[in-house]
């Protein structure tokens, strides 16, 4: 199984129109932290993947990609 976080991430961004530095703030994580997932170079943690979640409104099995919406 392919993991799609940064896919789901950008997709999420686009759709409510975030920069990484708002989304940065939002979830308590540096800018340059967002950069390096959606750049692959780092994936997020637990904790920041149950706060992506819960900031998006979605399941974090949607943004590994294990499940659609």
């Amino acid at each position: 199984m392919e993991i799609k976080i940064e896919e789901r991430l950008r997709e999420l961004m686009k759709e409510e129109g975030l920069t990484q530095v708002k989304l940065a703030a939002q979830i308590g994580v540096k800018q340059n932290t967002i950069s390096a997932w959606l750049s692959k170079k780092k994936q997020p943690s637990i904790a920041s993947l149950w706060r992506l979640a819960d900031r998006f409104g979605v399941s974090v099995d949607f943004l590994i990609g294990r499940k659609e919406y």
